[in-house]
This record gives C-alpha cells, sequence and structure tokens, in this order.
C-alpha cells in the first residue's frame, strides 16, 4: 500500500484524489503556485509547498520544483491528476527516477499512446481503426490543405500531446488554415508543454463515445462501461453521461472489447481512456487518453467503484481483483462541468473573480466535486472548472429531471458560470431524445437566448481585485506572506504561512482588517497595489465600448497577437488581435469600419477586463 502521495496538480482533481486518499488512510502532500496559496486543496492536504509564480510555467509544469518538493516531503508516489504532467513521458521517467511510483502508465505506454499520432498507429496494429487522418506532425499548411482537398472539408488540426479539446482547431477551407495551425500550435505548447500538431477528417454528425479501461500489473485488462460525451462546444465536453444512450448492445461490446485490446497492444498498466467516434452504426478509435478523465464520477455512480482507490491499488502492485464478468452497470449517471464563463447570447467568455458564495445542492442522487468553496478566487492563469456536478438516478431521464433540479438548487455568486448553458442543453427535446451528436451544440441550441446575468461590473471587479492581489504577491518560493497592516484591532486566529516553501497552519494574533468572515485569511483581502489602468468609459461584454468604435478587453488575459496598426483601414468583424485567457485562445473583432487610431497593446501584454485595446476613428 501507498503512504505518502504527492498531487502533482490543482483544484477540483486534487481535491478529488485528497479525498480518497484520506479515505484509504494516506498521507497527501499538495504543491501550489502563489496565486492558489490560499486553494482549496492547499488547505485540505496533510502537507503543502509552494513551486513558484502564479502561471503553470513557473508552477505546475516546473518539474524541478515538484521534484524539490517530492524530495522534502518523503513522498513514495505522485498522482498527476488530468491536464499538466499528467501525459508527460519526460515527468513520468523523472519521478520514477527518483525512486517514486508514477500514479498512471509506464512511460512508454504514455509515449505511444500520450502521442497522438503514434497511438493511432499502435491502434491500427492492434486491428482498431480510426478516423481517416495522418500518422505524422504538421510541418507546413500546405499538408492540411493538401488533405483537405484530398479528404473533404472540413479538417481537424489536434494536439498530438493533449486531449480535452485544448490545442484543437477546425478549418472548413483552405484560408483558415494558416491562422488556426498557429493558433493551435500555441494552445497546445501552453497547456501541454509541446506544440506538436497532426489531422484527421472531421464527421458530420458524430457521437463521442469513450471507454473506461483499467489494467493491472498481472495482466488483467477491463472496461467499465462507456460514457457519451457528444454535448461539446469548441470541442470541450459540456455533459457527460453513463451508458451511452440509444447505444446497440453489440456495438458497446465491440468496442469495449476493442478498447482494451488497445491497452494491451500498448503494454498499458493504470487507469485510462480510449475515445471513439461512432456514426450511422460504425466506430472509429479516435485517441487514448493516458489519464484519469474529467468526466469519470459518472462511471464510478454506475459501476459502484472508486477509480481513484484502483488506480492506488494498481500503483501500489496489487491486482485489481475482479474480472469482465463481474463488471456491472446499474442506473444512468449524468455529469456537467460548471465553468466560470459568462454563456451570454453563447459567448462563453472568462469569468475569473471571486466566490461570494457557493452553495451545493442536496438530495439523493447528488455529487459535487468541486475545488473551491465559498470565499475562493478562480484565477484567470488556470482552466476555469469551478465544480462538476453528477446526479445517479435508476434510469435517463430520471436522472436528467434530477439533474435540472440539482442545477436548479447550486447556488454561485461574485462570477458568471455555464449553469444557464447546463439547464438549456438538459431541458431540449433532442437532449432528451438522445438526438445529439458533437456538432448539435453549436449548430442546434440556440444560445443567443440566454440572457445578460445581473451586476456584471460588480463580477468585473472583483475579478480586477483577486487578479491584482495575486499580481501583487509575487515572492519567490518558500517566502512567507508579508503584509504591513494598518494599526487595528487584533484577533487570535489560525492562520497560514509559509516555512522554508511548506504551508503551515499555525495559532497568531492578526489584524481584524485582513481577516475574512469566514474566520480565515483571504487571499482577496491582503494588501495589493492597485495596477494602472485603460478602462473604457462604459463596460460591456462584448469586444467595444457601447457607441464608440473602441475595442476593450472583454476579459482578463494576455494578448497574443496583434493583427492591426496604426493608420491601417480596417472592416467591420475583422480579427484585430488574439487574447488568451484561462488557456484558450478568443478573437477580438472590430465592431465598425474605420481607421485604427491607437493602439495600446503589444504581444505579451497582460489586459484586466475592460482595458482599452484600440481606437477606431
Amino acid at each position: 500500500m501507498l503512504k505518502k502521495v504527492l498531487v502533482a496538480n490543482r483544484g477540483e482533481i486534487a481535491v478529488r484524489i485528497i479525498r480518497t486518499c484520506r479515505d484509504m488512510g494516506i498521507t497527501t502532500v499538495a504543491v501550489y503556485s502563489e496565486a492558489d496559496r490560499f486553494s482549496m486543496h492547499a488547505r485540505m492536504a496533510d502537507e503543502a509547498y509552494c513551486i513558484g509564480g502564479a502561471t503553470a510555467q513557473e508552477s505546475y509544469l516546473n518539474t524541478a520544483a515538484i521534484l524539490e518538493v517530492l524530495e522534502k516531503s518523503g513522498a513514495d508516489s505522485v498522482h498527476p491528476g488530468y491536464g499538466f504532467f499528467s501525459e508527460n513521458t519526460d515527468f513520468a521517467r523523472a519521478v520514477t527516477g527518483q525512486g517514486a511510483i508514477f500514479i498512471g502508465p509506464p512511460p512508454e505506454a504514455i509515449e505511444t499512446m500520450g502521442d497522438k499520432i503514434s497511438s493511432r498507429i499502435a491502434a491500427r496494429a492492434a486491428g482498431v481503426d480510426g478516423v481517416p487522418g495522418t500518422v505524422e506532425p504538421i510541418t507546413d499548411p500546405a499538408q492540411v490543405i493538401a488533405f483537405g482537398n484530398s479528404q473533404g472539408w472540413p479538417v481537424a488540426i489536434k494536439a498530438a500531446y493533449g486531449g480535452g479539446g485544448r490545442g484543437m482547431k477546425v478549418v472548413a477551407s483552405p484560408d483558415e488554415v494558416g491562422e488556426a495551425l498557429e493558433s493551435a500550435k500555441r494552445e497546445a505548447l501552453a497547456y501541454f508543454g509541446r506544440e506538436e500538431t497532426y489531422m484527421e477528417r472531421y464527421l458530420a454528425w458524430p457521437r463521442h463515445i469513450e471507454m473506461q479501461i483499467i489494467v493491472d500489473n498481472f495482466g488483467n485488462a477491463v472496461w467499465m462501461g462507456e460514457r457519451d460525451c457528444s454535448c461539446q462546444r469548441r470541442h470541450q465536453k459540456l455533459v457527460e453521461e453513463s451508458p451511452a444512450p440509444d447505444f446497440p448492445e453489440e456495438i458497446r461490446q465491440a468496442m469495449g472489447e476493442a478498447a482494451v485490446k488497445v491497452a494491451v497492444a500498448c503494454g498499458y498498466r493504470n487507469a485510462g481512456t480510449v475515445e471513439f467516434l461512432y456514426q450511422d452504426g460504425e466506430f472509429y478509435f479516435l485517441e487514448m487518453n493516458t489519464r484519469l478523465q474529467v468526466e469519470h464520477p459518472v462511471t464510478e455512480l454506475v459501476t459502484g467503484t472508486d477509480l481513484v482507490a484502483l488506480q492506488l491499488k494498481v500503483a501500489a502492485g496489487e491486482p485489481l481483483g475482479f474480472s469482465q464478468e463481474d463488471v456491472r452497470s446499474n442506473g444512468h449517471a449524468i455529469e456537467v462541468r460548471i465553468n466560470a464563463e459568462d454563456p451570454t447570447e453563447g459567448r462563453f467568455l472568462p469569468s475569473p473573480g471571486t466566490l461570494t458564495m457557493l452553495t451545493p445542492p442536496g438530495g439523493p442522487g447528488v455529487r459535487l466535486d468541486s475545488g473551491y468553496e465559498t470565499g475562493d478566487t478562480v484565477s484567470q492563469h488556470y482552466d476555469n472548472l469551478i465544480a462538476k456536478l453528477i446526479v445517479w438516478a435508476n434510469d435517463r431521464e430520471t436522472a436528467r429531471t434530477r439533474m435540472l433540479r440539482a442545477l436548479g438548487e447550486t447556488r454561485i455568486e461574485g462570477v458568471s458560470t455555464t449553469i444557464p448553458a447546463d439547464i438549456l442543453i438538459l431541458s431540449h427535446p433532442d437532449f432528451a431524445a438522445a438526438k445529439h451528436s458533437t456538432r448539435w451544440v453549436e449548430s442546434t441550441l440556440d444560445l443567443t437566448q440566454l440572457g445578460k446575468p445581473l451586476d456584471r461590473q460588480d463580477v468585473l471587479d472583483a475579478a480586477s481585485a483577486g487578479t491584482a492581489s495575486a499580481s501583487a504577491s509575487k515572492e519567490t518560493p518558500g517566502t512567507p506572506l508579508q503584509a504591513t497592516a494598518p494599526t487595528a484591532q487584533l484577533a487570535e486566529r489560525d492562520v497560514t504561512a509559509e516555512i522554508d516553501g511548506r504551508r503551515y497552519r499555525v495559532r497568531m494574533w492578526v489584524p481584524t482588517a485582513y481577516i475574512s468572515d469566514t474566520g480565515g485569511q483571504s487571499a482577496s483581502r491582503a494588501p495589493s497595489a492597485k495596477r494602472p489602468s485603460r478602462r473604457a468609459p462604459t463596460s460591456s461584454t462584448s469586444t467595444s465600448t457601447a457607441g464608440t468604435g473602441n475595442i476593450s478587453a472583454p476579459m482578463h488575459g494576455t494578448i497574443i497577437k496583434v493583427l492591426v496598426s496604426v493608420g491601417d483601414v480596417i472592416e467591420s468583424g475583422q480579427t484585430v488581435c488574439v487574447l488568451e485567457a484561462m488557456k484558450m485562445e478568443h478573437s477580438l473583432e472590430s465592431p465598425r469600419s474605420g481607421k485604427v487610431k491607437v493602439v495600446h497593446v503589444s504581444a505579451g501584454d497582460y489586459v484586466a477586463a475592460g482595458d482599452e485595446i484600440i481606437v477606431i476613428e
């Protein structure tokens, strides 16, 4: 049995892993960035260590810093969660090279299947065909154009070392290829640390069906049912369910057997997911995710298993203890992702900020997996997933209505969330009748009816305050948070201190001005410097200031590209710059035709929501 697990991740998945470890009596070690100093996962772990600055590159993608904590803490194993280093061969080898156990597949299996190109080759060798596509990295836009002309448009450009829709772009014509390829590479590099991409034909109306597999060290390989993840926007999953509705049993069995073949062929161990596209009675291998999936709870609820516990058990060298014949599916489970995004009129703009309220739903068959509590801040530096809401019932229709009830009970304030969009999806007759596909949300669902949330300016101001606080507390790893307090009354409280990079809870007297309503320290209330602002005269969720042609930032983020210069004559709807927020790129368009008078930003600049970017006359 493992004794001490370092969780090399953050947010919801880190909390999820810590909870199972606690159930099993395993000590946990958390790592956190400066922006996550007061985060839930750092509070919950038995030990917690700061590993660097706010960006992922400075912290959660900092191999040296994580390995230093691994040695310092004495942890015997590392769980990577999902995202970040979860499918990084070099990181897995670095962990095992330090004498610790990597809770995941062998590095060789990650190398084969974590690379989406080599995984296609491996699946083909195992007798499982994929969607028509390439098996070598794209080096030139001309390759994409030639493929599209021969195989048909649209074409999907995808990150070779990623998943979850990150680094994926769909191009409908040769004119779109150049910019889409550059954007896919930038997103892949930012989120996965590798920029390689490949391409495949984009099917017309497929469903996304994936098989959960797990393999121990004794040759026992089983599939634990399928998940339908067809409700997607921008190639990111919004709603997942198990079992897949209106799915032929013979296809289910054949797909499960194919998933096991792929896993065995690459020498896989531990938990993983083999993904397929299903259309017109045929299924095609899509990719294999060599890690735990975001949507794994729906499988847990219908099979009655804890997949994280199985991961820990296999990593410790224990047998699964059951066979394929023992796997049973009971009832129906649905999961929705609650993201910090403003879905107004279908725009889904990132909405970072401090959660002034988070009240979970309750009742029979309801589960909420979250990495946040009231008072926590959703940072613009990371993925915007706040929580996953999962329900179980005896049948799909009861699960659907139960989910709607649970969504109605969920209260989140301080940021905008995707809950209105989730309700719209679950309420639609197409979803109820299981007539949706991966293209259904964007081609059929009318998202423009989603109304503008109340107090939008309050949300933006809260986000600005949270970001300013994070940027003002830039310390080197291991340096305790310093605050110069005004003369004030003192109160005895449990507070957080960092000593040699490790987080400790200590009892001390602190100024009441820096104590949150819940009695603990609050990152958003720490003293901070006010950042200079180019805030436009009025705020808007669009990219322009009301009544003018001036373009302002609709969200916090970093300018990736500026596509116009002073004096340029531009057309209405023309893209003028590209903004990255929460690891996704957003093209900002001109609201009118005119001449560019002022450009306030350059590539690499950070902007806050409402900052004026470009002036048009």
